[in-house]
């Protein structure tokens, strides 16, 4: 019982949150106006700029800023316990997580959907701005690369996955033709499309070609994957947003918030008369927390403090989400005032899906899971066979599998087929992580531009000189979308130690990138958090609320990234040094003290001061805005 009032009081919490600090910043502090003009109007383009219906954006944003993030975090996590996961899943998200993603989008609003990075270099001054963008670019080479393996490794794991991933591409091409060319409602769509959806699962994995075909590009090695997959991101993000990138991510959320309501629906009925039935007989097993509530000595796990604060970041607050908020999201919304819902509610959103996660891994998984020679493992026997030590839970397999198996005992709890169980959540997790790629594709895509753009000089009417300079292919959308591309794929195909560079091998030494995911990943939220600070002071708006963040989001993750670097058994005492990594660390954290020692000397000049204004769009128009940046 206590699972299910955790679960109740977790979207309580939420719904009582948006209704309240949602509300309060939406009205009092950004005083969101409907009037307003918005980028996706004032730029329409019918390309990145496009006016879209809310529930569609909603839609983009939620499953852009999930991906598997809110999943193998928390997965992982609870090894110290699931107090301790639980406590910071429910305060992050709301007083951080929430706040910096509505922050990032309102700022962005109010700067014709720039980047935050490219807004970073008026409110600060323009070396912040190449610096922030140059760590993004960091930021999201990771994760192209990293979020290409892991669903390599979900199709490789979960093969009735693969079908049901895959025939969402032309359905959603479907839908977005039918949406943009006939300007028909939204209802009508959703429900073919949810219903194709849900039959792929069932039928998605059965005996004959179907499961044939599962079977062998389940089969294909993980560089086959991995080239797949950006190559279909690249294709994905050139593309104007109505085509590909808002139908998949709008119907991809239909199905995964109805699979996330049959997982309450299922956590509800185990609370209630228990897991499914064991074997042949009618018994069914207790839903109870198997989980210790705080365990400080898994073995090899590091110190909860502070690499709980850069393991759960998806979930609680997360820097890539400022990049899907302003890079994407904004150029959208066709009114101020959906912002409130679209930042703030998809965030509480997604740290309900972290609640949910946390719950079926320490409740769930103890319904009963198969041990390694075949027997029953109930309770804490199976929460102990996931989570012995670090090392045991820290597998990205291991990691999936937990809040699969987990959540479809709440499934199989209804009475649903084991099969059709573990598919769905296993299209769930793909899915996610799916969409999470082809936004970031498209976001890398921006920000090389933007850095492009630095180095090649523009023609008076603004537009960028196409010369001779090394640079200038960059600023075209296929040139810079090729680049991105190929630095993932070379990142993601490090080969494990000892192994050389042969297509066997392409991928499997990806992952080593992983450790540098969640302490760049939350870095660039306490970067988000400094130019919503500035932003807001230059504006005389109370900061008390995203100033306390930005501090401790610069702090956690600087922290844990020294820790990695140069303590004992760190990288650079590693016998094998991973080259890349360490390069990446140092040059990230080089710019993070760079970054903040600038801010530091710009801070007391910017009150009241506002940043310079934006050309007007109409050359004779007079400017709104004046002031100066630092």
């Amino acid at each position: 019982m206590s699972t299910l009032l955790i679960a109740l009081g977790a979207g309580a919490l939420y719904l009582l949150a948006y209704h309240t600090y949602g509300r309060f910043l939406a009205q009092k502090i950004f005083k969101l106006d409907r009037n307003a003009e918005v980028p996706s109007v004032a730029l329409n383009d019918d390309a990145d700029f496009v006016p879209t219906d809310k529930f569609v954006v909603f839609g983009h944003h939620f499953t852009s800023i999930a991906g598997t993030g809110p999943i193998v975090g928390p997965a992982i996590a609870v090894i110290w316990g699931w107090v301790p996961a639980l406590l910071w899943v429910l305060f992050g998200s709301v007083l951080m997580g929430a706040v910096h993603d509505f922050g990032s989008l309102v700022v962005s609003m109010r700067n014709r959907g720039q980047t935050v990075g490219e807004v970073s270099g008026r409110v600060l001054n323009p070396r912040i701005r190449f610096l922030f963008l140059f760590i993004l670019f960091l930021a999201l080479t990771i994760v192209l690369a990293i979020f290409g393996l892991v669903i390599a490794v979900v199709f490789k794991s979960y093969p009735g996955a693969i079908f049901p991933c895959l025939v969402q591409i032309p359905l959603a091409v479907a839908i977005g033709l039918w949406l943009h060319r006939k300007g028909m409602g939204l209802m009508v769509p959703s429900l073919i499309a949810l219903a194709l959806m849900y039959l792929s699962v069932v039928f998605g994995d059965q005996a004959g070609f179907i499961h044939s075909f599962n079977a062998s590009l389940a089969a294909w090695p993980i560089a086959n994957w991995v080239a797949f997959l950006l190559v279909y991101s690249y294709i994905a993000s050139v593309l104007p947003v109505w085509t590909l990138l808002q139908p998949r991510d709008f119907i991809n959320s239909l199905q995964l918030v109805t699979a996330l309501a049959l997982v309450v629906v299922g956590l509800l009925v185990s609370a209630f008369v228990g897991g499914a039935p064991i074997g042949d007989s009618e018994l069914r097993p207790s839903l109870e927390i198997a989980a210790p509530a705080f365990r400080l000595d898994a073995a090899g796990a590091p110190v909860m403090f502070p690499f709980l604060f850069i393991t759960i970041a998806c979930g609680a607050i997360s820097g890539f989400h400022c990049l899907v908020s302003s890079g994407t999201s904004s150029k959208q919304l066709r009114c101020e005032t959906d912002a409130q819902f679209v930042g703030f509610g998809s965030m509480l959103l997604e740290g309900f899906l972290a609640t949910l996660v946390i719950l079926a891994c320490v409740a769930g998984l103890g319904l009963g899971i198969q041990g390694s020679e075949g027997q029953l493992l109930l309770g804490s026997e199976a929460y102990e066979a996931r989570y012995s030590s670090w090392a045991a839970a820290g597998g990205l397999a291991a990691k999936v599998g937990a809040f699969v198996d987990g959540a479809a005992n709440f499934l199989k709890s209804l009475g649903l087929p084991a099969q059709f169980a573990v598919a769905l959540m296993g299209v769930l997790v793909a899915s996610f992580a799916a969409t999470t790629l082809d936004t970031a594709c498209r976001l890398q895509r921006y920000v090389i531009q933007e850095l492009a753009a630095t180095f090649v000089k523009k023609q008076p009417s603004g537009r960028v000189q196409v010369s001779a300079n090394p640079f200038s292919w960059l600023t075209n959308k296929h040139g810079a979308t090729i680049f991105a591309i190929a630095i993932a794929f070379w990142m993601a195909a490090i080969p494990p130690e000892g192994l050389g560079w042969e297509w066997k091998n392409v991928g499997k030494g990806g992952m080593l990138l992983w450790p540098m995911f969640g302490a760049t990943n939350q870095l660039l939220g306490g970067l988000a958090f400094l130019v919503i600070s500035f932003w807001m002071w230059r504006r005389r708006l109370p900061v008390w609320f995203v100033v306390i963040p930005t501090i401790f989001m610069l702090v956690m993750p600087a922290w844990a990234m020294s820790f990695q670097l140069f303590s004992e058994g760190g990288w650079l005492a590693a016998e094998n040094k991973n080259w890349a990594l360490i390069f990446i660390a140092i040059a990230t954290m080089a710019l993070e003290v760079w970054m903040v020692i600038e801010a530091f000397l710009c801070w007391p000049k910017a009150k009241g001061v506002l940043e310079q204004a934006l050309e007007p769009l109409d050359k004779g128009a007079a400017s709104t805005e004046g002031g100066r940046s630092c």
